[in-house]
């Protein structure tokens, strides 16, 4: 299988939602929640295929003392454990807040067909905010990308978050 751009490629425009999305984003949120109740700032991620559950994560960078633990990074990494390969076609990610340049990379070396994001980020968001590496036509693999699924649930929980913080 090439890793080359071909007829199988995901569409370089938004996908609609499908049903499904709003259960799973949910799972998601229900991660980021734990995230904040940890202190983290409250990012949730899920990794389906074939309509069940692969990996998760949130983030965990403050536990973690470690910058690269975001919620994606860690279902990404789970997942890939998991299965013995980092390659992790015919999957959905799912993940509260639009992804940062960094999670963006790890999904299109991860070979992710499709990312749904629910809160865009206007400081570092690369799903369509700031840039969009996850469908950059220069790149060897390229995402279908289904933003805004419980948007403002996700955005309402980094408000609270934050404003908590200050």
């Amino acid at each position: 299988m090439s890793d080359g751009a071909s007829s199988t490629q995901p569409p370089l425009q938004p996908s609609p939602e499908q049903a499904c999305d709003r259960l799973w984003m949910g799972r998601a949120l229900e991660l980021a929640r734990a995230a904040a109740a940890c202190g983290e700032v409250p990012v949730g991620a899920v990794l389906v295929r074939s309509g069940h559950i692969l990996a998760e994560g949130h983030n965990r960078t403050v536990t973690g003392a470690d910058p690269t633990a975001h919620a994606e990074v860690e279902a990404l990494r789970a997942a890939a454990a998991l299965q013995g390969d980092f390659r992790l076609t015919d999957t959905t990610l799912y993940v509260t807040l639009e992804p940062c340049a960094m999670c963006a990379g790890a999904v299109v070396l991860a070979r992710v067909p499709r990312v749904v994001y629910a809160a865009v980020d206007p400081k570092a968001g690369m799903a369509g905010t700031l840039g969009n590496l996850l469908q950059d036509a220069r790149l060897n693999h390229r995402c279908a990308v289904t933003p805004g699924v419980l948007a403002e649930a996700s955005a309402e929980l980094l408000r609270t978050f934050f404003r908590e913080r200050r």
